[in-house]
């Protein structure tokens, strides 16, 4: 922890200092003089004391990889919440369809009052009397919910269907990391680039003004270096517009508040060699979180046929009451010849519900079901066909790009040659302005377009390796 003095302090420890080296007071000629020099003393000290808190606080830049990246933006995308909120809730769904085997308790709490004509029941015979309490604990099960198990296997085949789809939300949300990651690297490789090629505009600018000093070139050839000198630092200012954005743009994804200010690692030229197709085929196949989930979901499927059919079989229930049903709020008592009656007792009953016909409601729930069981293998079987063909392209796009790596290479060092003749041709008289700019210009190109090659070959091999389950 630094320490911060405050410089009317440091000029005192001065000034005492002084006081006791001496052992008396200065003449008062001189404590003017050497009142200012302690000022003065005390000041640069203190600066110097802010300057140095300053920099031990300035928090150095984040500086993120990859795999830091992948690893912010499953931690705080909005993507990945609200799967994982989907895997509490169906957890949730599974819960409550445990529980509903369970035997349930109640309180049942009632109190009837009926008008009274001069009878024990009053005016409706139905009611026991004019007061009647109902004070009753009461149990119920279904039996016959021991045995049916579809109800609970389909919560957890739903359960399984959230927690492949939170896979699924984060192999979606790696790809769009990928893209923002590369492209701030592409954005700082343009930003570098841009900065040479000004670097070499500003050069010819100068051979320019120089021939033109020594009569042996005309000044259109200083215009036309010129604008390509300002061309090129409006291109420097656009690099610099494109690494912020891309910034903001992977920033939003990969921290909890928003910010920009971090760097990206460039490991574009560490990228490995393409793997071979049948092995990335199996490795996609059996890591596929897409396939999993509509394997998933084929199950939970099949299961809400079982629970739809249900509907055909009978109910068996048991019912257990405990308490009071007496003309008296009391546990003993009743009316007139009753005083001693006993009202807290138990009772219990069995209920059987067969059912005969409802006008095809449940022959529909039936159908319903299974249609949903083959909407389910058919999103299975597009599911498959869409990661075989996601992965023919990926693969195609990766060997595509390592096959056009050495062109470019090619093509970036006769650029660069290029513009190394053209420049001497012009010095010698031999080549005309425009030369020289067209061959700036093609350079310019060229180093792009190598950097683009180098980039894209960086994120197919991303993505494939996304699809294969390796990143």
């Amino acid at each position: 922890m630094i320490r911060r003095v405050k410089p009317s302090n440091i000029g005192l420890q001065l000034f005492f200092s002084l006081l006791c080296f001496t052992g008396r007071l200065p003449p008062n000629d001189m404590l003017t003089p050497l009142r200012s020099l302690i000022l003065s003393v005390a000041t640069i000290a203190g600066l110097a004391t802010t300057a140095s808190v300053a920099r031990a606080q300035t928090p150095a830049p984040n500086i993120i990889t990859l795999t830091d990246a992948l690893t912010r933006a499953r931690q705080y995308a909005g993507q990945i919440q609200s799967a994982n909120l989907a895997v509490l809730l169906a957890k949730e769904d599974t819960t409550q369809v445990r529980a509903a085997r369970l035997p349930t308790v109640s309180a049942f709490n009632q109190y009837i009052h009926t008008e009274g004509n001069g009878t024990p029941s009053g005016v409706f015979v139905a009611n026991d009397g004019v007061h009647v309490y109902n004070e009753q604990a009461q149990v119920h099960e279904e039996m016959l919910a021991f045995f049916r198990k579809a109800e609970t296997r389909r919560a957890l085949a739903g359960e399984a269907v959230a927690r492949a789809r939170v896979d699924v939300a984060a192999r979606g949300l790696s790809l769009t990391i990928i893209q923002n990651y590369f492209a701030i690297v592409s954005a700082q490789r343009r930003f570098t680039n841009a900065q040479r090629s000004l670097a070499e505009a500003e050069r010819f600018l100068d051979i320019t003004d120089k021939e033109e000093k020594g009569g042996e070139a005309a000044h259109a050839d200083v215009i036309k270096a010129r604008i390509q000198q300002q061309q090129r630092q409006r291109d420097v200012q656009e690099a610099e517009v494109s690494i912020e954005k891309a910034k903001i743009a992977l920033g939003v994804l990969i921290f909890p508040n928003f910010t920009s200010e971090f760097s990206v690692v460039d490991d574009v030229t560490t990228a490995e060699i393409v793997p071979p197709i049948e092995e990335a085929r199996a490795k996609a196949t059996a890591t596929s979180p897409d396939l999993r989930a509509a394997k998933l979901s084929v199950e939970a499927a099949g299961y809400d046929v079982t629970v739809a059919r249900h509907a055909y079989l009978p109910s068996f229930s048991f019912d257990f009451f405990y308490g009071i049903d007496a003309n008296r709020f009391a546990v003993n008592g009743g009316r007139g010849d009753e005083a001693n009656r006993r009202n807290l007792g138990y009772s219990g009953q069995v209920t059987l519900n067969i059912p005969v016909w409802n006008w095809g409601a449940t022959r529909s729930k039936v159908a319903q079901a299974e249609l949903r069981n083959s909407q389910a293998q058919l999103d299975l079987s597009l599911a498959g066909k869409t990661l075989q063909g996601n992965l023919a392209a990926a693969y195609a796009e990766a060997r595509a790009a390592q096959q056009q790596l050495e062109l470019l290479r090619t093509s970036l060092e006769l650029g660069a040659e290029s513009l190394r003749l053209t420049v001497l041709r012009y010095t010698a008289g031999e080549a005309i302005a425009f030369e020289v700019v067209d061959a700036q210009t093609t350079l310019t190109a060229a180093r792009n377009a190598y950097d683009d090659g180098q980039i894209r070959y960086r994120v197919a091999l991303a993505n494939l390796q996304s699809l294969t389950g390796s990143l």
